[in-house]
This record gives C-alpha cells, sequence and structure tokens, in this order.
C-alpha cells in the first residue's frame, strides 16, 4: 500500500531584504503511511510550518515535490487538497451563526449541498458530541467546544488526511481530553491518517505512531517512539526548576565538568517554558546522566554552593522530550 503522504527533496529558499537567500527547508524526504497518527516536531524557526505549507499546497516549493494520495500537490494541486481536511490552531468560525449554520456554510464551501449536506452536518456534530447545541450561536460556546466544532468542518467532505495544527492550545483539560480521543478514533474507527503539531510533547507521546523531529530545515530524527529513545540510549533526565538567579552562559559546562555521570546539561530560561501559558514558570536545568538518582544529590549540592535556588526536582527516564532535547538543544518552544 502506497503511502498517504510522499515528500521528495522538497526545498524552500526566501530573499531576504538584503538580497542574500536563506534556506528554510533543505531537501526534506519522508513519507506518512496511511491510517497513522504521524507528529512533526521542531523548535520556533525550524521550518516545521514552511515544510506543512507546501505540504498542504499552500506554499510552492523551490524544488522537489509532494504528494497526497498518489496526486502531486505541484502537477495536480486540486486533487490532492480534495484528499485533506484541515484544522487550524485559531478558532475558524462565525460567532453569530449556530454551530450547525456554520457546518452548512462551510460544507456548501467544500461543494456539498441538499440532502447529502444535512446528513454529512448530523455525522460531524454527532461525532463531536454536540448535537443538542447545534442550534445555539458559537460565542455562546467554550474555548473547547468551539474547537471541536473546529474539528467537525475539517472532516465534512470526509478527507483521507487530517492536518491538526495545535488543537488543543487554550483549552480546559476536560475538553482537551475529549479531542485527543477524537484523534484517536480518527484513526482506529475511521482510518485517516493524521498530521499533528504540537507543543505539548506529553500529546505526541500519547497519539503518535510515528514522530518526525525537524531542525533548522531538515528531518534529524524519524521514526517510532521507542526507536527514537533508543537514540538517547537509556540516560535519565533531572529537570530542576530554579529561581529567578540569572544563570550565565558557561554555567552548565561548569556544572556538568563537577557531577561525575552527567553527560549534558541544559538551561531553559523562564520565559521560553512560560510562553502561551498564564502560570508563573521557574527556570529549569536539565541533566542528562546513566544514573539520575545517583546524580542528584551532588547536583543538588552543588547548585546549594553556588547560590541557587531550587524549586522543584523530577526525575524521568528516557522519552520523547529527552530525544528533542538531546537532538535540538532546545526545549520545543525555544
Amino acid at each position: 500500500m502506497p503511502p498517504m503522504v510522499q515528500t521528495q527533496k522538497l526545498c524552500k529558499s526566501f530573499r531576504r531584504s538584503d538580497g542574500s537567500m536563506v534556506d528554510a527547508v533543505k531537501g526534506v524526504t519522508f513519507d506518512i503511511e496511511k491510517g497513522e497518527i504521524f507528529s512533526l516536531l521542531g523548535p520556533n524557526g525550524a521550518g516545521k510550518t514552511t515544510l506543512i505549507s507546501m505540504i498542504s499546497g499552500l506554499l510552492a516549493p523551490t524544488e522537489g515535490d509532494a504528494t497526497i494520495g498518489g496526486f502531486s500537490i505541484t502537477q495536480q494541486p486540486i486533487e490532492a487538497k480534495k484528499l485533506m481536511g484541515f484544522i487550524p490552531q485559531e478558532i475558524a468560525l462565525y460567532p453569530e451563526l449556530s454551530a450547525r449554520q456554520n457546518l452548512l456554510f462551510f460544507g456548501r464551501m467544500y461543494g456539498l449541498g441538499g440532502k447529502e449536506l444535512n446528513r454529512r452536518v448530523d455525522e460531524v456534530l454527532a461525532f463531536i458530541d454536540l448535537a443538542d447545541r447545534q442550534k445555539d450561536r458559537i460565542d455562546t460556546f467554550s474555548g473547547g467546544m468551539k474547537r471541536r466544532v473546529n474539528i467537525a468542518v475539517g472532516l465534512l467532505h470526509r478527507p483521507q488526511l487530517i492536518y491538526m495544527d495545535e488543537p488543543t492550545v487554550g483549552i480546559d483539560p476536560q475538553n482537551r481530553r475529549r479531542i485527543l480521543d477524537t484523534v484517536k478514533q480518527l484513526r482506529d474507527q475511521f482510518q485517516m491518517t493524521v498530521l499533528y503539531t504540537t507543543h505539548l510533547m506529553e500529546e505526541a507521546q500519547e497519539l503518535s505512531d510515528r514522530v518526525g523531529i525537524i531542525d533548522h530545515g531538515e528531518i534529524i530524527a524519524l521514526g517510532e517512539q521507542g526507536e527514537l529513545t533508543q537514540q538517547v540510549g537509556e540516560e535519565d533526565r533531572i529537570e530542576i526548576g530554579l529561581g529567578n538567579r540569572a544563570v550565565p552562559a558557561t554555567y552548565p559546562a561548569e556544572l556538568q565538568a563537577q557531577i561525575p555521570g552527567v553527560t549534558r546539561i541544559l538551561y531553559t530560561p523562564a520565559e521560553q517554558l512560560a510562553e502561551g501559558s498564564s502560570q508563573s514558570t521557574p527556570a529549569r536545568l536539565t541533566a542528562f546522566a546513566k544514573r539520575g538518582r545517583t546524580a542528584l544529590p551532588q547536583l543538588i549540592q552543588v547548585l546549594n554552593k553556588d547560590g541557587y535556588e531550587i524549586q522543584s526536582v523530577e526525575v524521568r527516564e528516557p522519552d520523547l522530550e529527552a530525544v528533542f532535547l538531546a537532538l535540538t538543544g532546545r526545549a520545543l518552544r525555544d
């Protein structure tokens, strides 16, 4: 069975204001299999948005091509786009219209009409569990309910590929849980292929069949989570939340040199960790060690000696976030 998505040496270059060229995406090649949830992860500026814009047919590649269901995005863009549903991060609904009116409007934009359109609207309302609120205006809905209607819009034309751009941003835990379960249902019940992006690593870990990590315009890791975690070995990750005192750029390397068994230490400022959150978040030191619980007391001792306030401590076994940190040297929101 051929893959749902195939990219072949996709490249995209942009001209800077000074006339020089910058390569945002550099010869990316990978496949997304039919019926899988594929998460694409990358820090800000890594080329993720540019890559997805090319796959979606929104941006013409400088070189290379991609296919969706066998249709080329450069040679057969209309046929390729018909197979794809797009669920944006922003709420793309008319607030003064009801849920059903919104779905009818967008259904007509897809070329649907008559009894078939009404049947599909009924189907997607039942799927997102909002049939009882279909006559209510969108501006009376919670953020999570609006996002569920957003998802319903993307499903109206029964696409084979769904692209979901951070669909759980800014919603309550209950609706977030509903949306994550919906993503799994799209794969398990309807055999849809899902291309998923998120800044929440735990979502990628829970949902993904495979993960691609992009940085500096290139795919630097691709595979199942177990395969990726093997790349960073069996190291534990020690996460230490620090107080407000500034950490010099040279300090992580100096600290690492004092702790036997620690192979790497990364520092993430508080403002990066708090991006998109209303809660106060301490800065974080992340240390990698073969035996995290053995290295932890020494780390705490040296940090106390150097005058740093420790606000939280957690030792975590190898996971997808450890892979991301090890490969990019940055947290996902950097």
